[in-house]
């Protein structure tokens, strides 16, 4: 009786889970169209104000693993409960602000509190859940975070269509609404371990990845030093204190650090598509803000309805055989979408939907292959490292393609590319087809070789 009880909460809990984590990647997705009314409304560069989106993925990350953390020690109850009204404060700040500085301070108040999430979408389904439950528990999480990302830009573009941008700041008050349903069924969970948190670590962790961002996005030097001295510190942290931050043992994993690193450049590649299409749309093809919302709509819906079937092709073929198929969509798209610059918005909108399954399908293989790397009492902070590094990226990609951006280019690379219009953005998505490139070139020297040779000697 006991246990059909807690069945019954674990799938009430998934499905309030969910509507959470539709808020929330709504959140996530819906300024990154109104960059560039932001730009002209307080007069500043694209690089300043994609802050707006750094700033967020810079704290969402550091918070994700800090909530995780704490989750040891302190009621899920609690921390959802804290995080979820640190976020609304911070809807409000934003919703209220005249400023770009107050209203990015609202957006920062809003990723303190919205990093709780993660957290919750990975702690729910192991406590609540039974194991034999547990992926279709899982695979509720992932509908929520597929539509919300659907329909961030739709309702984003319908919001400015008739309103100040400002008001994208009341949608994530909406998650107010889960906050009973969690104090209602979560339960008071009495915490036997009492581990000390190391505050000095996460925080020089932060000030490193800060100090680095903040160098790439304004070209000063002193930051990105300051960035590696902090990041040295860390280093020496993590390995002279009984309980640091993150376990330096985790690192002494050879292919964990591998594909780590790969995943971190292709996460940062891939946040190209959210964070370069709406402006190449605005910029190149004069789009207002509602239409570009409109034609990013049919990748984010491609992406919802093929995720679960790459999750499957995963599990039959293997994370080699996906990683391939992804990095063949992601290069169609860099290539057309370089090479095409200036067609009609309708052929962006269709090359962009190559692009998103693509790296919504390398996601997939990226996460398997972390997973299998480490031993199961790694697992979790391995992940939880993983989750953090792909928020760096797109924080750090975002200082970088905006910087270029603002440099502009009156030359193209792409000698297939015939038209004059966006010169810079032809060749940034050369650049990164071309990276693309490379990665596919280790991966398969890594591991799609190893592979064929495994099928050969077992043959």
């Amino acid at each position: 009786m006991e246990k059909e009880v807690q069945q019954q909460t674990g799938e009430k809990l998934m499905i309030v889970l969910m509507f959470t984590l539709i808020i929330s990647a709504m959140s996530g997705l819906m300024f990154n169209i109104v960059l560039p009314d932001i730009s002209e409304e307080f007069n500043l560069s694209i690089s300043q104000v994609s802050w707006f989106s750094s700033a967020y993925a810079l704290i969402y990350a550091i918070g994700t693993v800090t909530y995780g953390k704490l989750a040891d020690s302190y009621k899920l109850k609690s921390l959802l409960t804290f995080g979820l009204i640190l976020f609304a404060i911070g809807s409000l700040v934003g919703l209220v602000s005249q400023t770009f500085w107050l209203a990015l301070i609202g957006r920062c108040l809003q990723a303190m509190g919205a990093a709780v999430i993660p957290a919750t979408a990975m702690l729910i389904p192991v406590r609540y859940i039974a194991q034999e439950q547990r992926g279709s528990a899982l695979g509720m999480a992932a509908v929520g975070l597929a539509i919300g990302s659907a329909l961030g830009p739709v309702i984003s573009a319908l919001i400015v269509g008739v309103a100040h941008w400002r008001w994208l700041f009341c949608i994530p008050l909406l998650i107010l609404i889960t906050l009973p349903f969690y104090r209602k069924y979560l339960k008071d969970e009495k915490r036997e371990v009492y581990r000390k948190f190391d505050w000095i670590g996460g925080g020089l962790l932060a000030v490193a990845v800060g100090l680095f961002l903040l160098g790439v996005t304004n070209g000063t030097w002193w930051f990105v030093i300051g960035g590696l001295l902090s990041l040295v510190f860390f280093i020496t942290r993590i390995r002279t204190v009984a309980d640091p931050f993150v376990q330096p043992k985790l690192f002494e994993n050879k292919e964990y650090i591998l594909v780590l690193m790969l995943a971190f450049l292709i996460n940062g590649i891939g946040f190209s598509l959210y964070f370069l299409s709406p402006l190449l749309l605005s910029q190149v093809h004069q789009l207002t803000s509602s239409w570009i919302g409109f034609a990013m709509v049919p990748a984010a819906v491609a992406s919802a309805i093929l995720g679960k079937k790459g999750g499957k092709l995963a599990d039959l073929k293997g994370n080699s055989h996906l990683f391939f198929v992804a990095s063949g969509a992601l290069l169609t798209c860099f290539v057309l979408l370089s090479t095409f610059t200036g067609s009609s918005p309708f052929f962006i909108a269709l090359f962009l939907i190559f692009g998103n399954v693509g790296q919504s399908f390398m996601l997939i293989a990226m996460a398997n292959s972390i997973s299998r790397t480490l031993p199961k009492d790694q697992v979790g902070v391995g992940m939880g490292f993983f989750s953090m590094m792909n928020f760096i990226a797109g924080g750090i990609a975002t200082g970088v393609y905006s910087s270029v951006v603002d440099i502009g280019s009156e030359v193209h690379w792409n000698p297939l590319n015939i038209n004059q219009n966006g010169f810079i953005y032809s060749n940034i998505f050369f650049v990164l087809a071309a990276l693309h490139v490379g990665i596919l070139l280790v991966y398969y020297f890594q591991y799609g070789r190893a592979k064929r040779k495994s099928i050969q000697l077992e043959g």
